[in-house]
């Protein structure tokens, strides 16, 4: 067993996907314009509470989406970009793609919330393509998010089902967007990308931080407290 395998042996503890979920929708303020990426990132809309006021917004046309809906109350016309039905709150509207991609691109949009393969530590993203055959034809909305939101949050696994870290020194894959991640939400730990490295802010698995960077494979930055918190 490698040291790896037997860092990964030992952790019992890690956030599920709808934990991730609700740690992500804790940060998003209100009154942002929001984001939310295929798969993953779809599910922080149904941790946001009716008490808030976060506008989600899907490149396909919509604005103005609630969360998922009962298997009753589902609307065959009413669609994400991932194909997923949504709801859609009070002021809520349907439009034309070009527009909704003409508010991506014109920095319209507070957050995204993207899906990653890999997330270098320069902030370069890698979510649509690992280069094999099978993989999806086309990179959709994901390079006119990344480069058109103020702060672009990455919600992934911290390791691949091989046990590789997602968070590299230089990405593998074709690379969607350059310098673009400003957080990157793990199920081991939420960690900020800045000009000085990769600062980790909390840490949710049962490792302390010298292991969680030996797992990482990258030089990080600890910017937690004794119990794994951010320093304020």
């Amino acid at each position: 067993m490698t040291e790896i395998e037997k860092i990964v042996a030992q952790i019992t503890k890690r956030l599920s996907r709808t934990e991730m979920a609700q740690r992500v929708a804790h940060d998003l303020p209100d009154g942002a314009y929001v984001n939310l990426g295929i798969g993953v990132p779809t599910m922080v809309a149904n941790h946001i509470g009716s008490e808030r006021e976060i506008i989600l917004h899907s490149e396909n046309g919509v604005i103005g989406m609630g969360s998922a809906p009962a298997r009753t109350d589902q609307d065959e016309d009413l669609i994400n970009a991932g194909k997923q039905f949504v709801t859609l709150l009070p002021g809520g509207a349907y439009f034309h793609h070009a527009d909704s991609f003409a508010m991506m691109r014109g920095g319209h949009l507070d957050y995204c919330v993207l899906g990653a393969f890999q997330v270098s530590v320069q902030g370069d993203l890698s979510n649509w393509h690992t280069g094999a055959s099978d993989a999806i034809p086309a990179v959709g909305g994901a390079m006119d998010l990344a480069i058109g939101a103020k702060q672009v949050y990455v919600m992934m696994e911290h390791l691949t089902k091989l046990g590789e870290s997602k968070i590299v020194q230089a990405c593998s894959y074709p690379v969607t967007a350059k310098g673009c991640v400003n957080r990157i939400y793990t199920d081991l730990a939420l960690i900020d990308v800045t000009d000085a490295g990769l600062v980790v802010r909390e840490i949710y698995a049962d490792i302390d931080f010298d292991l969680l960077e030996k797992l990482t494979g990258v030089t990080l930055i600890n910017g937690c407290n004794e119990q794994g918190m951010q320093n304020e």
